[in-house]
């Protein structure tokens, strides 16, 4: 139990930094960024489901996932 709810502490540490450090990158708020993988889905398909993967990754690695799945959905 204890593990778990580390781990989630973790996804969600991991999340605001990655939303925050791609809205600096795209110069815009880190709501606007939020909500706009909130409305894909993204936040739980893409920063917690993938939280493996990319907390591995640079934050500039992390920020071009983010900013390509955007993409990819919003086109």
């Amino acid at each position: 139990m204890m593990l778990e709810a580390n781990n989630n502490y973790d996804k969600v540490h991991f999340a605001v930094l990655a939303i925050g450090a791609t809205a600096k990158a795209m110069h815009t708020a880190p709501s606007d960024i939020y909500l706009r993988l909130k409305k894909y889905n993204l936040v739980k398909e893409l920063l917690f489901d993938c939280y493996d993967t990319l907390h591995a990754e640079s934050i500039e690695g992390v920020v071009w996932n983010i900013t390509e799945a955007l993409k990819s959905r919003e086109s």
